[in-house]
This record gives C-alpha cells, structure tokens and sequence, in this order.
C-alpha cells in the first residue's frame, strides 16, 4: 500500500477528493502544499483514476482523520468522485470520520439538490444507465450539500 501514500505504518490525517481537472493546478495544489508545510500528512491521488475505485483507497479514506471532499464544476461528472463520495459518506456515518465540504465555485444548493452543473452531471449518468433515481450517490450529494463548510468563489 505504499503507493496509496500509507509510509511506514503512518496513516495520513487528511483525505483531498477533488476532481482534478478542475482543481489541481491551482487550489488544491495550493492547498496540499500548505498542509505539507505546516507539518499535517495528507493524501491526495493523481488524476489517473481507473473506472472502480479501489480497494486501496477505500482503506486510505476509512484511515484518515479529515476528508476534505472540493466539489468543483466537473466533480459529478465523475464515477471515480462519486463512487469516492459515497464511501466518505458511508465512513463519515459509519465510524464518525469528520468531512469538511469545500464548494469551489459551485453553490452547495446546487450539490446537495442537484441543479446546475451537478444536476446536468447527475441526468448524463442517468441517461447513460449508471445509476436509477434515487440511489446511494443521490443521498451522499445531498448529505455533503448539507453539511457546513466553505464556499469559494474567489479563487
């Protein structure tokens, strides 16, 4: 598991899910290299992501501390970032993991309703035969839009 950023036994306190295209060449580059300095061990993944997420990231979310889940403008058009989604959601009711939503550039009534950007994203996969109405990935957007975090839009 070392290429899951699991080093020595040491298990990192902070989770990044984000959808790279939209935010890793600036906030969350930013934000994981502000981490790095100030000393907080944080995992992130390239945005080289198969189709089913992995058992090994399933186990590098369930062992941190603090998933900052950034809900950017692609981040629903993304099985990868919603598959990733409803297992923080099923670990944030299951063992209590604290998620921190950060709404960058989108409204958190958008997510947590699917309207805009999200609820575009959300009838493609319908359309498509990914998901029915009404599934586990409808209730995590609604669960994470609700939760208090921070919404930015001045990026």
């Amino acid at each position: 598991m070392e290429n899951l950023g699991l080093m020595d036994g040491i298990y990192r306190m902070v989770f990044l899910s984000f959808k790279g295209k939209d935010t890793s060449h600036n906030f969350t580059d930013n934000l994981y290299a502000t981490l790095y300095r100030k000393g907080i061990p944080t995992f992130r993944i390239d945005d080289l992501r198969g189709e089913d997420i992995a058992p090994g990231l399933l186990y590098a979310i369930e062992k941190s501390r603090l998933v900052l889940v950034i809900l950017s403008h692609n981040y629903a058009r993304s099985n990868w970032c919603l598959d990733e989604l409803v297992r923080i959601m099923e670990c944030r009711e299951e063992m209590g993991k604290i998620v921190f939503p950060v709404f960058y550039h989108v409204d958190p009534s958008h997510v947590r309703n699917q309207k805009g950007s999200y609820g575009e994203a959300f009838a493609y996969h319908e359309r498509n035969g990914v998901w029915p109405p009404d599934t586990e990935v409808e209730a995590a957007l609604r669960e994470v839009g609700i939760l208090s975090g921070w919404h930015v839009h001045d990026w």
